[in-house]
């Protein structure tokens, strides 16, 4: 067997802290030095007399109230509720126009002075309770209770929305011996597509508003209900306070001064 001389055990041996009560907390860091900063003047075209630009704009910015009633299981039993987080996540936000539409310089676009919003998503809670027993952990529970609707923004526009309609058109044919007949075979088509700035949503804040209950409470050692006991089924009606902005992409002209011109009706 071949051995190991004192160097290797130096190497490779594991030193054992003499003072296992002391430990060694600190950690590798270091001091910024400040760097020197100049202001640069920025570079302006000087013939901004009839820019535009293209940004985000505000169509409507809405409170929608959102009532849903749920029950979440909970496993293992609790004796107490401790406390309830909650948050809005937001699948789907969609803005349908429904007219009047009012062409604009017959460019194609047409604004819209009615539409729907179409709103979906869920509230994730996160529930932190006690189970039965004198020494029992706190637990937690994630639940999402999702929910839908719609809301009408027709006359809450601050800006009216822009979309354009593509067209089809379609030609017929004779049948070139039977005048009376239609070609079936033969056709001549033409159709315009235009690509529009899909408006989309922006969520600002939420207010909740709960009621929780348990609406079977029973004792889990008697089998029987009881008030005193634990439950397994937690029931929530929940009122919801929703803000959101609505904005779609729109070109916007500019003022000499650098102030919006206009009330973004612009066409594409």
């Amino acid at each position: 067997m071949v051995g190991f001389g004192q160097s290797y055990y130096k190497k490779n041996m594991v030193k054992k802290n003499p003072n296992p009560n002391q430990e060694n907390c600190n950690v590798k860091a270091r001091t910024e030095v400040q760097l020197p900063d100049t202001p640069v003047t920025p570079v302006v075209n000087p013939d901004l007399t009839g820019a535009f630009v293209k940004v985000p704009l505000v169509l409507a910015e809405t409170s929608l109230q959102v009532v849903v009633e749920a029950d979440i299981p909970l496993d293992p039993p609790a004796s107490e509720i401790k406390r309830v987080l909650k948050d809005v996540f937001l699948t789907q936000c969609k803005l349908v126009p429904v007219g009047p539409f009012t062409e604009i310089n017959d460019s194609g676009f047409f604004t819209s002075e009615g539409a729907k919003l179409f709103v979906e998503g869920y509230i994730r809670k996160n529930i932190e309770y006690a189970p039965m027993g004198c020494n029992s952990a706190l637990r937690t529970m994630t639940a999402k209770v999702p929910f839908s609707g719609f809301a009408d923004l027709t006359g809450d526009l601050m800006n009216l929305p822009i979309f354009g309609f593509g067209d089809q058109r379609r030609s017929q044919f004779l049948e070139p011996k039977h005048g009376e007949s239609p070609r079936l075979d033969k056709y001549f088509f033409q159709n315009n597509v235009i690509y529009n700035e899909q408006p989309f949503c922006e969520l600002i804040s939420a207010e909740f508003f709960e009621l929780d209950f348990s609406p079977n409470s029973y004792d889990s050692r008697g089998s029987h209900c009881s008030n005193n006991g634990s439950f397994n089924k937690l029931r929530e009606k929940i009122v919801t306070d929703l803000t959101l902005k609505v904005l779609q992409v729109q070109q916007i002209p500019l003022t000499v001064n650098g102030g919006g011109a206009g009330n973004g009706t612009g066409g594409e």
